[in-house]
């Protein structure tokens, strides 16, 4: 078993952009021309050819792209019991554009089940070796009781939760005995993401809030119980990180604002081992939140964008990382790209070749600061 750990000095959140030959493949399933069997085979195949990409360039942690789903969020949600899905075109309106999200709602109580991305995990594991780290990427489990609880699913989840707080403990029983399945599966490096701490702060979630007759206090409250509780009696040798986004869909955002309003809980008390933050614009705010974060965790800087080609200057980078170090030691701090370059299959506007630059970009940069 791999003695690397996350975050590495130079890393990556998790999602890449989907090879043209592996959207073909899906839609040629999609349309009955191939075969699950056939569809699974270029999948496994693009997922080694993806993994042998991150080695070349030298990255320490190994990821399978998120090939194998649709959403880097929802996917996930659909292995529990009592979840469904329908795609009816709806969405979530971003910045620029509708993000097309499939409806995703309760109809039962949440249980745990054989979790299929256990089995792809066991896939991308065979890559491991002494240099590099399977990493899997899941949905904060804060993401999915926000995703049961925002307006659109409101009242169907009345129908099988009386409460929040009875939402939250099954929500944690189920995410506990997931973790447990990927422990035991040889995974000691797993990822949440969770856009509900980014989809929370600034002026535009206070008035959303606000119009709907909730406490944005109680509100942060409830995300930072259900994220703990699923991590209570996680297996010591197992790294958790958190990735904290204010939306990626085809190179648009959801959230604006800075963490100043959501860094006494999950910078301060969200009992993960490190975390992984978007800083690669103004919308971020500054780094002075950063004072806020446990001593026992790591901070990974997103400074790179994986929204637009361009490659940011090295020297202003360089400069931002200092910046942020006068608020907490530049030994806790890694860096690398603010989100991941595909987080739906739909991926960012950019090409595969420039998704490697920026890989590139964030490796060179580290070893100039740190040295490894």
């Amino acid at each position: 078993m791999s003695k690397v750990t996350t975050p590495c000095r130079y890393d990556f959140v998790g999602s890449f952009l989907r090879p043209q030959r592996l959207k073909d493949a899906k839609a040629d399933f999609a349309n009955g021309k191939i075969s699950q069997t056939e569809l699974d085979l270029i999948v496994n195949d693009e997922i080694t050819k993806v993994v042998n990409k991150q080695k070349e360039l030298g990255f320490h942690v190994i990821t399978d792209g998120e090939f194998r789903r649709t959403f880097w969020h929802l996917d996930f949600m659909w292995g529990f019991e009592g979840v469904a899905h329908e795609a009816t075109g709806n969405g979530v309106a971003f910045d620029a554009e509708l993000a097309v999200l499939d409806d995703t709602y309760l109809v039962g109580k949440i249980k745990a089940k054989a979790h299929p991305f256990v089995e792809y995990y066991k896939f991308l594991k065979q890559f491991e070796d002494e240099n590099t780290v399977a990493k899997y990427t899941i949905p904060a489990p804060a993401q999915t009781f926000q995703q049961m609880i925002v307006p659109a699913n409101y009242e169907t989840t009345r129908k099988f939760y009386s409460t929040n707080e009875e939402l939250i403990e099954d929500i944690a029983n189920a995410y506990k005995d997931v973790i447990n399945q990927f422990y035991e599966a040889g995974c000691r490096n797993l990822q949440f993401d969770d856009c509900t701490w980014g989809a929370i702060v600034g002026d535009a979630a206070k008035q959303r809030y606000a119009l709907l007759g909730i406490d944005i206090e109680e509100v942060k409250k409830q995300l930072l119980e259900v994220n703990n509780r699923s991590l209570e009696g996680k297996p010591e040798d197992m790294v958790i990180t958190s990735h904290i986004c204010r939306g990626n869909y085809h190179s648009t955002f959801f959230a604006s604002g800075s963490y100043d309003s959501v860094a006494d809980y999950v910078f301060a008390k969200e009992n993960v081992d490190s975390l992984f933050l978007e800083y690669d614009d103004e919308r971020s705010g500054g780094f002075e939140p950063l004072e806020k974060v446990s001593k026992d965790k790591k901070v990974v800087l997103g400074l790179i964008t994986t929204k637009t080609p361009e490659l940011e200057d090295k020297e202003t980078i360089i400069n931002r990382i200092h910046e942020a170090a006068k608020y907490i030691p530049l030994d806790r701090l890694c860096l690398s790209p603010q989100c991941g370059f595909a987080s739906c299959e739909i991926g960012n506007k950019l090409t595969e070749e420039q998704q490697w630059d920026k890989l590139r970009l964030v490796k060179e940069i580290a070893e100039k600061v740190w040295g490894e």
